[in-house]
Formats: C-alpha cells, structure tokens, sequence
C-alpha cells in the first residue's frame, strides 16, 4: 500500500510539474509594421518572460481595415483571435458587434484585476469606455495630432526655431516667410479628416457631430460645416493657391516630405516621432496645433488616435485569464513609460507621464510632451472624442471633398456641405442597421 500510495503521489508530481509548463496560448492580431512591429513583439516577450502560464503570440494581420475585416471572417468561422488591435475609426462598430466581444472590465474583473479610470489619461479611457463607466476595449496605442516644424529652415527664414507658430495667423505667417526664403513646401498635412475636422473641432471645443460628437447615440449627424469650419477650409484653399499649403495626399502622405526635409512644418500623428528622429537629417521640433484665438475656450484638448484591444467572445475562462494577465502587465508603468518613449504614442496612464518627466526625458527631448499636454486637458462633451459608425468611409468622403477644394473644384462651403450630407447618408445607414 505504501508503495502504492508513493506511485500515486509520483504520477501526481508529474501531472502537476507537466501543467506548470504547460502554456495557455494567447492570440494577438495587430497592424503594426516596421518599427512599431519590432515594439510589439518586445512587448509580447516581455509579458511572456515575466510569467509561466500564458504566451501572447503577435501576428501581423495587414492594415487596420484588413485586420478588421479577417477577425469578422475568423469570429464568423469560430477561430477568431483572443485580442484584435482596432483602431480608433472602428469603435463604433466593435460597440454594436454585439456577442462578438467581450467588455475589456468584464475580463478584468472576472480575473481579480481592478480598473481605476482615474489611473489613465482622461480623453484616452473616455473614449473607450461606455456611458455606464464599463471599460470597453483596452487604450495600446493612442496617438494624438501635433504640429512638426523644421527648426533649421526656421532659421534659415529668420524665424525663431525655439518658438513654433501658436496661432493659425502665425502660421500662415510663418510660411510666407519659408517660402520667401526658398522653401518649396512652408507646410503640408497628414490624415487631413483627423487633423483639420475632427482634431481641429475638439481643440476649438466646436462639435463635429450631433449627439456629443457621436458619444451620445447613434441618431448623431456631422456638423463640420459651421462657419468655423469653412473659415479654417477656405483659410488652407487660400495657402493653397500662394504656395505656403502642399497637400500630398491622404493617409500619412505627408510624413516623408517632412522627414526629408522638403516641407519645414506638418500636421501629423504624434507616433511620427520615431520615425523622425530615425530619418530626419535636421534639427525638429514639436509644437501643439495651432488655433484660431477669437475662438471662446480655445485651445481645448485634441481627439485621439492609434487604435485599442478588443477581446473577442467565444474563447475559455483560462484564456480570458491570460488576456487579463496580459492587459495588467501594459498597464504597470514601466512599461507605459518604456513603450510612450520609445514611439511618441501616449503613455496611457498619469503614472507613466510622471515616470517619463522625473526621468529628464521631456528635457533631453524637447517637445515630445506636447502629445500629452494636449490630451491631460480636461474634456468637454464637446471635446471628448468622435465617436461615429461607418467612420472609415465618412472619413473617405471627408478626403475626397476636401481634394476638390485643393483642386479649386469647390469651395470650403460646397464640400464641407457635400462631405455632411454624403457622410450622414453613412450614419443613417449605420443607424438603421444597429437599431437593437
């Protein structure tokens, strides 16, 4: 019998020391390239190497829109993945995919792990999260709209590289005098929709939709055609014409000819700066967007961009513990930290922002916390964000209007009012559809 019980307690050993290493896998599908896909396999073996339970494999799934549409396929055929990077133009959708994910807090809470809004950057967890206070995808990386400016050309116009134009005037000045010093492009835009529409409405606390911008349901319709927005249009026509505005085309188009050196000033994303600091043969600097200051209550905060995770449905109690697992580990602040220094995206929570500035970052970097002081602004409803279904193809009638305009087929007013009335049809559409 005793040696019975000792073949037991052997074969129980076993079995036991056999589950410890045993890994849950943890599916993770994200658009990152370059760089960026570099970052998120750190990130991965960070959070494999810290524990024993679970393993995050990243795959590169295309393009924010591919990656969208091969998890709908996948959910659809019963193998989509545990995590899906989303970027910010899909919220909406993901919200009304109802039974296809899983609330971000209910994972958490599920898991023991507790979520303090109050622990994150306001304009970033606001966005994610519902009305009722329910974390709904978890904020990786987020973004925001910043000005980048040559400080050598700025110099060589007789401009001061150490202050950037704060105002639309100024800019407008500034450019006159890049280009009268021999700069072919005094200033260029990327993701034209997100910077001039959507980030220019928040930063002038101006809606740029009914409903709060989205927030407050789905019967919300554009409102970029106010006399705001066709004043700042018709102001970029007119740079436009004199040679101080270069469109160059949509997405981030306008990101190369800034890194080279060919345009001194240009409205990006603030995960440019890796990018810049890797490609830019000059001095540069980072300044926040500028404004209109006759505008009440400007400048406000700037929208968000990047993307978050999503959990997906269907999966089993010990994944869901993994993806939590997972989740908890981006949240502590040296990761936050590590991860907002080195691609200029945002550091999700005010204990990363805090850690980044005692460590003398800001400092040795000037300018990099421009990003952050945009968004740590307190938000209004005006101001929180756009949330909007149907969002990628409003912002694709938002890029082809705005072409006319810089083509000089149209005016600010006729397409501003083509872009809203082509864009509600999206939203009455996306309406009908997600009425439950």
């Amino acid at each position: 019998m005793k040696f019975r019980s000792l073949a037991v307690c052997a074969a129980v050993a076993v079995l036991g020391s056999t589950g410890a290493h045993a890994q849950t896998e943890i599916q993770w599908w994200h658009s990152m390239t370059g760089g960026l896909n570099d970052w998120v396999v750190d990130i991965a073996n960070g959070f494999n190497s810290s524990q024993k339970d679970f393993k995050i494999v990243p795959t590169y799934k295309g393009t924010y829109d591919e990656s969208m549409t091969a998890s709908i396929a996948a959910f659809r055929a019963g193998n989509a993945p545990h995590v899906l990077q989303v970027y910010e133009v899909g919220t909406a959708t993901m919200m009304s995919a109802k039974g296809a994910v899983v609330p971000v807090g209910k994972v958490m809470a599920d898991a023991g792990y507790k979520f303090d809004p109050k622990a994150y950057i306001p304009a970033v967890v606001g966005y994610y999260t519902a009305p009722s206070g329910e974390m709904l995808s978890y904020p990786f990386n987020s973004s925001t709209t910043v000005l980048n400016y040559n400080k050598d050309l700025f110099q060589k116009a007789g401009l001061d590289p150490n202050k950037p134009p704060s105002t639309w005037p100024e800019l407008v000045s500034a450019a006159a005098k890049l280009k009268a010093s021999g700069v072919a492009c005094p200033f260029t835009t990327s993701w034209q929709g997100w910077t001039q529409l959507e980030s220019f409405s928040t930063w002038h606390n101006t809606l740029f939709a009914t409903q709060n911008n989205g927030f407050g349901g789905t019967s919300a319709r554009l409102a970029f055609n106010s006399p705001l927005h066709v004043r700042h249009i018709e102001n970029l026509a007119n740079m436009s014409k004199q040679g101080l505005f270069h469109y160059r085309g949509r997405g981030n188009k306008g990101d190369a000819p800034f890194y080279s050196g060919e345009c001194a000033m240009a409205t990006a994303s603030s995960s440019t700066y890796a990018s810049i600091k890797k490609n830019a043969k000059f001095d540069f600097g980072i300044a926040p967007l500028p404004y209109y200051p006759d505008v009440p209550g400007t400048p406000q905060n700037t929208v968000i961009g990047g993307a978050s995770l999503w959990v997906m449905a269907g999966k089993k109690a010990p994944e869901y513990k993994g993806v939590a697992a997972f989740f908890n580990y981006l949240t502590n602040t040296e990761v936050q930290a590590a991860s907002h220094q080195r691609t200029g995206y945002l550091p999700i929570t005010l204990a990363s922002f805090e850690m980044t500035e005692k460590s003398g970052f800001y400092k040795q970097n000037p300018g990099t916390d421009t990003a952050v002081n945009q968004m740590i602004r307190k938000t209004t409803d005006k101001s929180r964000g756009v949330r909007l279904g149907n969002f990628n193809q409003i912002r694709a009638i938002m890029d082809e209007e705005l072409e006319q305009v810089w083509a000089g087929k149209k005016t600010a007013q006729e397409a501003l009012d083509a872009a809203v009335k082509r864009g509600n049809e999206q939203l009455e559409r996306f309406q009908k559809a997600n009425k439950g």
